[in-house]
């Protein structure tokens, strides 16, 4: 298997105006043309981490996922991130993982943070969502999720379920110490590449984000940490570095064997 290149943006966020994050998003992701194979943006990327989703959400016919196929054809990447998408009279914090020929898949954030009320206004999913790249497995998680490591572990002893596992998020400053802890945890525990994408900036609800998205390798060494400043960072990620680690230390074939329910 070859290589994965990736990149993440670490932005601000125009409190619930869709179009303006659509049009900053847009030029960034444009600097990156023909420099990167995955492009991946903070939790509910196109509004700031909302309770509002009666005004805001859209549905998977609606205009950001429109706009996230236009510029994932246009640049001939895979976009992901998440939006806020109503379906069934539901409301949902969806993570979509949009391919250049349109095709999709998704995730609907399972762990909903009742702490902000998150839990009062979206439905929890229930299914994970395992992708892949390049033959690289990939595991989809949204921000609150990382508290929660059952629901990451992987559960095979015989085969890794996943390589590569993502958290896109709105993770205040004040509690950056857990994000960038369990973050390192889920690396080691699951013998795998983990990739934090948060934003930075203040909100509408006067919280402040110091962004800290971190890159960790299989071992849990820090590749890439950026703390208050909007950044665009682009790595390859190394199949013989993930391969190597999990021969050399084959920790997964004496874990515990579980089964997650729905």
């Amino acid at each position: 298997m070859s290589n994965l290149i990736v990149s993440l943006i670490q932005t601000d966020l125009h409190w619930e105006s869709k179009e303006a994050n659509m049009r900053q998003l847009e030029r960034k992701i444009g600097s990156l043309r023909g420099a990167t194979e995955i492009v991946l943006l903070p939790e509910m990327f196109t509004t700031g981490f909302s309770m509002n989703p009666k005004d805001l959400a859209e549905t998977m016919e609606g205009e950001s996922v429109q706009w996230m196929k236009k510029v994932s054809a246009e640049n001939r990447i895979v976009l992901a991130g998440s939006l806020i998408i109503k379906e069934a009279d539901k409301y949902f914090n969806r993570f979509i993982w949009m391919l250049p020929n349109g095709e999709f898949g998704y995730y609907d954030k399972r762990h909903l943070f009742a702490y902000s009320g998150e839990d009062k206004h979206y439905t929890a999913g229930n299914k994970r969502l395992i992708t892949s790249a390049k033959g690289w497995k990939i595991n989809t998680q949204i921000c609150y999720d990382l508290r929660f490591p059952v629901w990451a572990r992987q559960t095979k002893q015989s085969e890794p379920e996943f390589d590569v596992l993502i958290y896109v998020a709105n993770w205040p400053d004040r509690r950056i110490h857990a994000w960038k802890t369990l973050l390192c945890a889920r690396a080691i525990e699951n013998q795998c590449y983990v990739i934090g994408v948060n934003r930075v900036g203040t909100d509408g609800n006067n919280v402040y984000y110091s962004g800290n998205s971190l890159i960790i390798d299989p071992l849990g060494e820090v590749l890439y940490n950026v703390v208050d400043d909007e950044d665009i960072f682009t790595i390859t990620l190394d199949r013989h570095i993930l391969d190597e680690a999990r021969s050399k230390f084959p920790f997964l074939k004496d874990a515990d064997q579980f089964r997650i329910e729905p």
